[in-house]
């Protein structure tokens, strides 16, 4: 019988199992930003230890950093706690940080890609949910809290309960219009925000098959969205040619030697997995989310759906998204108002996001009275969209073209919602006060949704857009 990419992955990285049952899994790439970090430096300095591989810990600014001004000291008092006690905490266990000088500094799972420290068959570790973006490479990544951050820092290791594997197969083609996001938002809805406790997901078929890398991830991106510890795509020709010359993946000799490693860690033909779910990629439509999870979520073109139609311990949660939500049963999701429109996240922050958003942008101006933010991933997309012009061709629309970070996705920084308002955004949760405000209101969709809905002023087929641009 033969073996997933998870089975290889996790035989080649375990140290021991544990009487636990867990397995003390040894960490071969640990990311770090400002938030989850300080806590777990000061308990190694209070326990007198040190980080014996700080060649395989890289750090960087992301969540508290703001987006209009990057002047030091941040006019935030903590946040700049924050800036000088990652500065600080990296100087002194010799640390790379990645900070707006660098000119490398982004969300965390978007410069980890984009320098080449993201690899196949690695395991990969870092204190933000959002972990399971780097299995787009055939990676095991998955996000820790702050006490395992200070374990794998003094020990490169984590104490860890073996997944079983989902194989999701989404089979077909997509149709124009239709983005990864969608593809993600589906699987979600189709198989629940709980339905992947337990497992890690293989994501498989024609779809994934013909997904860029950046497309890739948006989809692993979202797994803990749907309770999967981690999610991962096999490694294959795509995901060499994207590492091809990246900072810090293997030159000359070394790279084929590791193109030939990180292919063999693709899952065998035979093995076995625990469950398999397929999805027919055709049928998948433009998405948004209507609640206050994502799987609460429907085709643009759908109405917001009845609470009789969920399973009976789901209901109470419905009822509570449509109060929140302001939305009833039965309304058409499509012609929704909103106040603001976000694009960026590690969701989807990164280059060919912002080309999508772009060709939509190009197609008329922000509504009058919409706040509409462009936010890139990292300093080098930033760099990659303006070198096409592409800021310009979204500051003539009427949007803010700003710097990288987080930014409105969590809103631990100045941009946040206020009071009731409405935002379409194409970052990854849309829980009740997600982005700033205790009453704001978050709908899902992909980049050029967003930017769709920017224009009209309410959320719309992005495909009634697209049919109109210039082939």
């Amino acid at each position: 019988m033969g073996k997933s990419l998870l089975d290889k992955v996790w035989e080649r990285h375990s140290v021991r199992e544990l009487e636990s049952g867990q397995t003390q899994l040894f960490i071969g790439l640990h990311l770090v930003h400002e938030v989850t970090s300080p806590q777990a430096f000061a308990m190694i300095r209070e326990a007198g230890l040190g980080v014996p591989f700080p060649d395989r810990t890289f750090a960087t600014v992301d969540h508290i950093i703001p987006t209009d001004t990057q002047v030091r000291p941040l006019a935030d008092g903590q946040a700049e706690t924050m800036m000088s006690a990652i500065e600080s905490n990296c100087r002194e266990f010799g640390i790379r940080l990645f900070t707006p000088e660098s000119g490398h500094q982004g969300i965390v799972h978007v410069i980890g890609p984009e320098l080449g420290l993201t690899q196949p068959g690695m395991t990969i570790a870092c204190g933000d949910s959002h972990t399971s973006t780097h299995g787009a490479f055939g990676a095991v990544a998955f996000g820790i809290g702050t006490s395992q951050v200070r374990d794998v820092l003094a020990s490169q290791c984590l104490a860890i309960q073996r997944p079983k594997v989902r194989r999701v197969e989404v089979t077909g083609r997509l149709r124009p219009g239709v983005y990864a996001k969608d593809v993600i938002l589906d699987v979600i809805r189709r198989l629940g925000v709980k339905g992947g406790v337990g497992f890690a997901y293989e994501y498989a078929g024609e779809v994934f098959d013909a997904m860029s890398m950046e497309e890739r991830m948006t989809v692993c991106n979202m797994s803990i969205e749907g309770g999967a510890r981690l999610g991962y795509v096999n490694p294959d020709r795509t995901t060499v040619e994207y590492l091809r010359g990246r900072s810090f993946s293997p030159t000359g000799d070394a790279f084929a030697r590791a193109e030939a490693w990180w292919t063999s860690m693709a899952s065998d033909p035979d093995a076995s997995f625990d469950d398999r779910v397929s999805i027919d990629g055709g049928g998948i439509a433009p998405t948004v989310t209507w609640g206050i999870n994502p799987g609460q979520a429907i085709g643009v073109d759908e109405k917001v759906p009845a609470a009789a139609a969920f399973a009976a311990d789901e209901r109470a949660t419905v009822e509570d998204a449509y109060e929140y939500m302001g939305l009833a049963a039965g309304q058409a999701i499509a012609g929704t108002k909103i106040d603001v429109a976000f694009i960026g996240s590690c969701t989807n922050g990164r280059l060919s996001d912002l080309r999508e958003a772009a060709r939509v942008a190009r197609l008329g101006r922000v509504k009058p009275g919409v706040k509409a933010l462009v936010v890139p991933g990292s300093q080098a997309v930033a760099r990659a969209a303006e070198a096409e012009g592409l800021h310009e061709t979204f500051r003539a629309a009427g949007f803010e073209w700003r710097l990288p970070g987080c930014s409105m996705c969590l809103a631990m920084n100045p941009d946040k919602l206020s009071g009731r308002q409405v935002c379409a955004s194409s970052s990854n949760r849309n829980f009740k006060g997600r982005q700033g405000s205790p009453s704001g209101r978050t709908l899902l969709m992909s980049p050029a949704m967003v930017a769709a809905a920017a224009i009209e002023g309410a959320v719309v087929d992005v495909r009634d857009f697209l049919s109109k641009a210039p082939a």
